[in-house]
Parts: structure tokens; C-alpha cells; sequence
């Protein structure tokens, strides 16, 4: 019998209901559909460096005989080792694209991970194992010849098998942070495959036991001089890369389901509380009739734990099937791995036990009071609240106020929770919005700042290592561009060590330092700067000094920061020529920029790349972001409405009396429109100014998660908060009309007659 009344109360309160239902759904699905992605990441790349093995550390040094294997051997936790020769070289293509050549020693550590063909032959001198994006880009098969150029050597091989590598799951060059798979790639070769019968290895890839710090530290302390850097797992490019994008995302499986879950109880409790306080007499009813307190108490709890439970059930199936497709296509173009699947834990059933024990004490809350009342007590009326003057209405000015704020002053007292429901509501919507908006302007500030504040060239062409100071001079003058140097840096202070970059440049026009501010600045011929970003890594100001080396030398250089640029994308040092020649490090330029559009390459470098080029890779390595753009804002919007029209609902129910008694007395339907309508307002603009801060919160998590490399300052605009404003009050009065037909069908002798 109660399992039919809790169906019919159900079926009667269906809105409210049905919010409950699908809020509850909405936070499981977006946690456990977001989280799936991630824990799918983090188990896939886990398995992926388990099966290649890869290397715990990577010592760079142009001295790796015999007596340095020994002495690294000897530094006690050192398990494994597999030396390389890693080059550069230039692909044979009418483009040029830069190939980064692996001359293995016995393909152990960090090991290619093949797709197609044959497994990498340690003794196959004629085999070269290709990177199939690379392959992919120029129509490249198994069986295909390529050739290289590096280091004055042409190294023609066969296409043996295609793959990937652990070390590249993040593959950019080393002059842009945008992949472009047309012009760069990878390939391993055996050693034997190289064309002088010694070689020169200049990479040791380790494993060790015990942390990268201390095993640095050891090896600093017996090699120091013998070797130009040593790079651990968590600070290579590639792992530190998708590690950011993995608590990016889960950042984004945080925020979801913690306004979802909140309102959603919060909705359980209004309506429950409602449900109860006008079935006190059927409660009564039952307690006269035998029904025990338990009995009845265990009806009411079980209206919000079903509804919870189906639709965080029906969420934790279908969250994993629809949220990581969203997201997987933008990030296949990013980064690659043999495999991408969503993956659960015991978190999902964690959460979804704790909504439903949540909705439990929600429910129990309404019904406490109540379930103890004595049978008499329960089946008369309750008596009202006594109401009482508050401090506002005491005032001289309260007289002075229109009606309409008075009233709906009085009723927002006498329906607290309510009232604190909707303003949550409204602050969720708003902070989502805010976020999403925030989002989209940074993203076109960051292409803004840098792509036309910071760089002003049209083409750059990158010059080969092997190119000759009159070749690189001519094609200077021919195109009316400026030579630069950039190259990957380390830079140390205490006990912190950052990658980062150096660019090394004359004063040119086609490239201006900016402050954190987007302005320009002036960096003299005798002066430092260090980006923004890294001297907050590094915790250092103007004044301090940083000691650093190029990537590839082991030449360190302690050097004094004269200034602080900021840049969205690049951090690092920023140099002229003599400046550096003063640190009696070599200036040899790596690239010519020019503002002149050129579509070519000349002898002596290795590519041609345009800005647009770049600007237009840039916008599809930020498709994650824009997805999480629309994410945020369909949810944002799909929270207001569900909030406001529930809770319009309910407010609308439990005034209808009310309502009944302003029309006998005279009061139009148009009015009355206006009486909800002004509440709705005020509620949603405070709603609005709280959900403000809320929403910057949020947007600073969402930039504090986009990793080492980019540097933006969270902005909030007026177009932001317009944007959001109107789509907030624009819902919060849609769903206000949604109510007319009520107020015009109204019956007023039931609705006056039903409190008897």
C-alpha cells in the first residue's frame, strides 16, 4: 500500500521529482564519464611505459664509452642502461621535415613500439623503423625507401616497420610547442645501420632504484663535468606533457559533479520537506492506524534514495560510454598512443553509496520531526510560524517600498531554504559560465599575445646544423630577415631544475617583449630577462642570479636577471649575442624570420614555416579546450533550468493560496506574473554577484591546470560577465513565462479551500 502511495506522490510531484532524478544523473554521469577518461589515460600510458620500458632518466653526454658505463654502474642503484646516438637530421621531401634518428645499442630501454611490419632487428643495418604519424603525413608504406641527411652523412634505408615511441607520445620541435606531423618525426636504426663503424653515442638511457633526485645527486657528485644534463622521467617533455593533460581533465571531473550533487540534495530536501508538511494528516492517519514510526519513516526516506540511486546508476553506465569520445578525437590529433579506453574504480561505486546515503539523511531530516509526533498532535494542522518584524521592516523606508518587494521580501523569510536553493542554483550557473567564457578569453588572448603582440614575422626558416655563416648570411639579405638562436635550456636555482628555452636575437622588430601586462619592453644588449612563469617556477626576481647550460653542453653559467618578460607560450631567458658571447657561449643562429612571405627553402636550411601555419595548428591542438568550453556552458545551462523551473515550481505551489487571495482581491494575472517574476530576479541577480568569485575560482583552476609552458593571466571581462548575465536572466525569466498559464487557470476556490 505505501509502495503505491510513494508511485502516486511521485507521479503528483513529477517536476520536482524529476529534477532530483536527473541531477543525480548528471553529476555520476560527467564524474564517471570524465574520470573513466582519466583513469583510462593513466592506466594506458602505465601499461604502455611498462611494455616499451621506459627509461627512468636520460644522461646526455658526448663521452659515453666504456669508462663512463663503468662509473655510472657504479653509482649503486642503477639497474639497466642502453646507450643511443639521437641526431638530427632532414627527410628527403620537398618541405624538409625534421626526423630526430635513434641509433639503438640494443633497443631495451624506452624501445620502439611497433604497429606494422617487422620487429626492430638490432642487426638489420639496412632497416630504418619509422614513426607512422610521420608515415602516415607523406603516404609512406612498408617496403618504402627514405632517405636522411645528418651530420654531412646521406643515410638511405627500407621501411621495416612503422610505430610509435614512449618518448614521443608529445612530439614537437624544438622551435614550437604545435605539432606538425608533415614536417617532424622520429626513427630508430640499429647501430650498425650507422655509416662510420664507431658510434658516437650521446644518450644513455637508465633505469634505477631509489628517487630521480637522489640518483641525480649521485651522479652529479662522481661524473660532474662528464656529462651536459640529465633529464628524470617526470621533467621529459613527452611525460610531463600528458601528465598535465591528465589533471587538466580531472580538474574538470572535480568541478562537475560538486554543483550537480550539492543542488541536487539540496532539491531532495525542499521537496521532501514540502511533500511532508502537507501530508501531515495522512501521516497522523497512518500513526492512528497501527503504522510504526520506523514504518512510516522508512517510506518517506525511500521516495529520494530510489530516484538517487536509478539515476546515479543509470549514470555510472552510460557516463563511460558518452563523455571520453567527446574528448578523444581532439586529443588523438595531440598525442599518440597504441591505445585509448575508459577505465572505472571502486570510486564510482564510492560516490554513488555516498549520494544515496546523502539522500538517506536528507530525507531523514524532513521526516524526524514529524515521525515523532503523537498521533493526535500529527493529524491536526501545523501551527504557522509566528512571524515577526525584522529589522528591515522597521525601518521608515519600508512603508516607502512597492508592494512587490515587500511581499516577496516576507515570503523569501518565511521559505528560507527555498530561497538559499535558488541563489545556489543561480551562483552554479553563473561560475560555469564565467569559467567557460573565461576559457575562450584566454585562449584568443594567448593566440592574440603571441601571434601578433610577440611575433610580427610572417616566415621563419630553420637553419641546418651544417649550414655555412656566408649561406645563412645570404638568405638573411635575399629575404630581408633577421637571424635568431633558440635553443632547449636547464635552468637550476637551489634545489629546483626547469627545462626551458633561450632565444638569442639583435634587436629586430619581429619579435617584442612584452610584461605581464601585454606592453612592451626594452631588454639592452647587455641585459637577462627570464619569462614571468619560470621566475615564479624558480622563485627568483631581478637581482638573483640563475645558473643554466644549453641542452647538449655541459658548460654551466651562472647569469644575473636583469628583467622579467612574459610570454604565453615560450619561458625561459631572453639574450642578445653579445650578451651570451660574454658567457663565452657560442651564438650560432638556429632560424631566419622575416615579414616577407616566403615559400621555399634554400640551400643550407632545413624547413619553411608561416605564421599562419602555426596559428592554424595552434587552434587544433586547443580543441580539448573548446570542448571543454561547451561542456561547461550545456551544463551551466542545463543546471539553471533545472533549478529554476523546480524551484519556481515549488515556490508557485506553496504561495498558490496566496496567489488565490491577491486575485479575489483584485489582482490581475499580469500583475501577479510580475510579483513571481520579481522574486525570480532578485534571487537570480543575487545568485549571480555570488557566483562572480566563484566562477574566477574556477577559472584559475582551469589555467593552473594547463602545465609549465603556458602563462596567461586570468582575465574577467565585461563581455564575460554580459555573456553570462544574459544567458542567466534570460533562463531565470524564460522559465518565469513558463508559469502564466498557471497563474491564469488558477481555480481560487480550491486553492482557498485547501488548508480545510
Amino acid at each position: 500500500m505505501l509502495g503505491k502511495k510513494m508511485v502516486r506522490d511521485i507521479f503528483k510531484h513529477k517536476s520536482q521529482f524529476i529534477s532530483i532524478f536527473l541531477m543525480a544523473f548528471l553529476g555520476v554521469l560527467v564524474f564517471t564519464g570524465i574520470s573513466s577518461e582519466c583513469i583510462g589515460l593513466e592506466v594506458n600510458i602505465n601499461d604502455y611505459y611498462e611494455e616499451t620500458n621506459l627509461a627512468d632518466g636520460w644522461i646526455y653526454s658526448p663521452y659515453l664509452n666504456d669508462l663512463f658505463l663503468e662509473q655510472v654502474n657504479l653509482l649503486g642503484p642503477t639497474t639497466q642502461m642502453d646507450r643511443q646516438l639521437v641526431v638530427d637530421s632532414v627527410a628527403d621531401f620537398e618541405n624538409d621535415p625534421e626526423i630526430t634518428l635513434h641509433f639503438v645499442e640494443n633497443n631495451t630501454i624506452s624501445k620502439f613500439y611497433l604497429l606494422e611490419g617487422k620487429p626492430l632487428d638490432i642487426n638489420d643495418s639496412d632497416g630504418v623503423w619509422l614513426d607512422k604519424s610521420f608515415a602516415d603525413a607523406k603516404g609512406l608504406k612498408i617496403g618504402d625507401r627514405i632517405s636522411f641527411e645528418s651530420k654531412g652523412y646521406v643515410i638511405d634505408k627500407e621501411i621495416k616497420g612503422l610505430g610509435y615511441s614512449p618518448e614521443y607520445v608529445y612530439h614537437t620541435s624544438d622551435h614550437s610547442v604545435i605539432q606538425d606531423y608533415n614536417k617532424i618525426g622520429f626513427a630508430y636504426m640499429s647501430h650498425k645501420a650507422f655509416p662510420e663503424d664507431t658510434v658516437p653515442y650521446n644518450v644513455l638511457n637508465v633505469k634505477f632504484e631509489g628517487s630521480p633526485d637522489t640518483y641525480y645527486k649521485l651522479l652529479d657528485y662522481r661524473l660532474n663535468g662528464y656529462y651536459s644534463a640529465f633529464v628524470k622521467q617526470s621533467d621529459h617533455p613527452s611525460v610531463y606533457q600528458f601528465s598535465e593533460e591528465i589533471a587538466k581533465h580531472k580538474m574538470m571531473a572535480d568541478i562537475f559533479p560538486v554543483v550537480f550533487l550539492i543542488v541536487s540534495m539540496l532539491i531532495l530536501m525542499t521537496t521532501m520537506t514540502r511533500i511532508i508538511s502537507h501530508q501531515r494528516m495522512q501521516i497522523g492517519i497512518l500513526k492512528a492506524n497501527g503504522f510504526k514510526n520506523s514504518t512510516i519513516t522508512l517510506h518517506y526516506i525511500s521516495y529520494g534514495f530510489w530516484l538517487v540511486l536509478t539515476g546515479s546508476i543509470l549514470g555510472l553506465i552510460l557516463g563511460p560510454k558518452i563523455i571520453p569520445p567527446i574528448f578523444y578525437p581532439s586529443m588523438i590529433k595531440t598525442y599518440k598512443l597504441p591505445l585509448w579506453s575508459p577505465t572505472g574504480n571502486m570510486n564510482f561505486i564510492y560516490l554513488i553509496v555516498l549520494m544515496t546515503i546523502f539522500s538517506l539523511a536528507v530525507s531523514y531530516r524532513a521526516i524526524s520531526s514529524i515521525s515523532q509526533e503523537k498521533p493526535s498532535d500529527a493529524i491536526k494542522p501545523k501551527a504557522p510560524k509566528i512571524s515577526t518584524s525584522g529589522f528591515i521592516e522597521r525601518l521608515k523606508i519600508w512603508k516607502k517600498l512597492s508592494f512587490n518587494f515587500r511581499w516577496n521580501y516576507r515570503d523569501a523569510k518565511r521559505n528560507r531554504l527555498r530561497s538559499v536553493m535558488t541563489i545556489i542554483g543561480v551562483m552554479g550557473c553563473s561560475a560555469l559560465l564565467i569559467g567557460a567564457f573565461g576559457l575562450y578569453d584566454g585562449l584568443n588572448d594567448v593566440k592574440e599575445w603571441e601571434y601578433n603582440q610577440i611575433n610580427h614575422y610572417d616566415s621563419k626558416l630553420m637553419i641546418d646544423a651544417n649550414a655555412t655563416i656566408s649561406q645563412i648570411d645570404k638568405v638573411a639579405s635575399d629575404v630581408n630577415g633577421d637571424k635568431i638562436m633558440e635553443e632547449k635550456i636547464e635552468l637550476e636555482t637551489d634545489d629546483t631544475k626547469k627545462m626551458g628555452n633561450i632565444l638569442v636575437s639583435n634587436s629586430t622588430d619581429l619579435i617584442t617583449p612584452t610584461d605581464k601586462y601585454e606592453n612592451k619592453i626594452e631588454i639592452g644588449n647587455d641585459e637577462v630577462s627570464i619569462s614571468q612563469k619560470m621566475a615564479d617556477q624558480l622563485n627568483i626576481d631581478i637581482g638573483n642570479t640563475v645558473k643554466w647550460h644549453i641542452m647538449g653542453s655541459n658548460k654551466w653559467v651562472n647569469t644575473k636577471i636583469d628583467k622579467i618578460h612574459a610570454d604565453p607560450i615560450s619561458q625561459g631567458l631572453i639574450m642578445s649575442p653579445n650578451k651570451l658571447e660574454e658567457l663565452n657561449l657560442n651564438y650560432t643562429p638556429t632560424s631566419v624570420i622575416t615579414s616577407q612571405h616566403v615559400n621555399k627553402t634554400y640551400e643550407g636550411f632545413k624547413s619553411t614555416t608561416t605564421l599562419d601555419d602555426i596559428e592554424k595548428r595552434w587552434d587544433e591542438i586547443t580543441e580539448t579546450a573548446w570542448v571543454l568550453i561547451y561542456i561547461l556552458s550545456l551544463f551551466a545551462c542545463i543546471l539553471a533550468v533545472i533549478v529554476l523551473y523546480n524551484l519556481g515550481l515549488l515556490s508557485f505551489t506553496e504561495i498558490e493560496r496566496e496567489i488565490a487571495t491577491l486575485k479575489v482581491l483584485g489582482f490581475k494575472s499580469n500583475a501577479l506574473r510580475r510579483l513571481l517574476l520579481t522574486q525570480n530576479l532578485i534571487f537570480t541577480t543575487i545568485g549571480f554577484i555570488l557566483g562572480v568569485p566563484l566562477g574566477i575560482y574556477v577559472l584559475d583552476l582551469m589555467w593552473a591546470s594547463s602545465g609549465n609552458s603556458f602563462y596567461t593571466i586570468p582575465k574577467l571581462t565585461i563581455t564575460n560577465l554580459i555573456l553570462s548575465a544574459s544567458i542567466t536572466f534570460s533562463i531565470s525569466i524564460l522559465v518565469n513565462l513558463m508559469f502564466s498559464n498557471k497563474i491564469k487557470k488558477l481555480d481560487m476556490v480550491e486553492s482557498l479551500k485547501a488548508n480545510e
